[in-house]
């Protein structure tokens, strides 16, 4: 039983790195899935195998080597010169995503809370000061609370597609994108997510001495990062295209519902954000404490400030424009991660 607990908290932590704000709030989903229609099923199913299989080796990798952070995975797989810019763009990928997530934020109280956006993101720095102060296993818990609840929700936004006018969308919906782009999508989705999952996923790797532990946290990681993405396309064609003009698509969905049960949907939504912040943010902080000589007690705040000036861009801008810029340059370190070979699954 302690096993399968430590199994859980493994996959439950991938699961709630990856998924974060573009993915909660429906943004994600529509702009790598989504709009490609019908096809959109098959490339799910194609990043979801991506998941699995790089989601293990990463861990593996990391566990096999004993990285402290991800600049000693880069350096493995590139080489000291090429891996130390890779690392640096690394850095400024999830500064970029953290401060995507923090707008996220932000935006979840304004549209859904009708509370000021300054009162979501200074609520938001705080809570996240709070836990990241206390490390790895601060995250962890964190997530073995929240990424349950994502997986309840996704099952209930299915529920409460099931009977709607467009509910066989999914399966019929075309598309005037070109096959080229179509499977290049879920690629590119992928090559972003785990590049940035690496942040969480190194030390992690590094800190759990159960090999076995890592692969089927990374097994059932991948495939609950799979079924809330299938989940998450099957309601959100039914609502296609007019649900693509909201900054948050997956609230939309349940604005008809009661506001007893329309809160509780908005607090997972906003969990699924946080959760990816504190990864992105503790991954970076490592990072730079690594790279200086400033403490990482000192360096927390100081990004999380730093995120919050940026933040003000605006979430759908910020999501729009930086997330397939850096899925492109992420494809680069995929590629040398199917082609790194490892000690097999089993091995001591």
């Amino acid at each position: 039983m302690k096993k399968w607990g430590s199994i859980l908290q493994v996959s439950f932590t991938y699961v709630g790195t990856v998924v974060g704000a573009g993915f909660a709030t429906g943004q994600e989903i529509i702009q790598f899935f989504t709009r490609y229609g019908w096809m959109a099923t098959f490339t799910i199913g194609v990043a979801s195998a991506l998941f699995i299989w790089l989601g293990i080796k990463l861990m593996l990798l990391a566990h096999d080597t004993r990285a402290k952070s991800y600049e000693d995975l880069n350096r493995l797989l590139f080489g000291n010169t090429v891996g130390n810019g890779v690392s640096l763009f690394t850095l400024v990928a999830l500064f970029g995503v953290s401060t995507v997530m923090l707008a996220g934020a932000g935006s979840i109280f304004a549209e859904h809370l009708n509370l000021p956006l300054q009162s979501g993101l200074l609520f938001t720095l705080l809570l996240a000061y709070a836990l990241l102060v206390r490390g790895m296993k601060a995250i962890m818990a964190v997530n073995s609370v929240i990424v349950p609840l994502m997986i309840g929700f996704s099952c209930v936004a299915v529920w409460m597609t099931w009977d709607t006018p467009g509910a066989d969308n999914w399966l019929h919906m075309e598309s005037d994108f070109s096959a080229q782009r179509i499977w290049f999508s879920p690629l590119l989705y992928a090559a972003f997510n785990l590049t940035m999952a690496q942040a969480v996923l190194v030390p992690l790797g590094a800190q759990i001495q159960d090999r076995s532990v890592l692969y089927w946290g990374g097994v059932w990681g991948g495939i609950g990062i799979g079924a809330m993405l299938l989940a998450g396309h099957y309601a959100l064609s039914a609502q296609m295209p007019g649900i693509t003009q909201f900054d948050i698509p997956m609230g939309h969905l349940i604005h008809g519902l009661g506001p007893l049960l329309q809160l509780p949907f908005i607090l997972v939504i906003y969990g699924e954000i946080f959760t990816t912040l504190l990864a992105d943010v503790y991954g970076l902080a490592l990072q730079i404490e690594q790279r200086s000589s400033v403490s990482y007690q000192i360096i927390v705040p100081l990004l999380l400030a730093l995120c919050y000036v940026v933040s003000h861009i605006g979430f759908k801008t910020l999501l729009s424009s930086l997330y397939p810029l850096l899925g492109l340059l992420s494809m680069a370190w995929m590629v040398l991660m199917i082609w790194r070979r490892q000690r097999p699954f089993g091995t001591n």
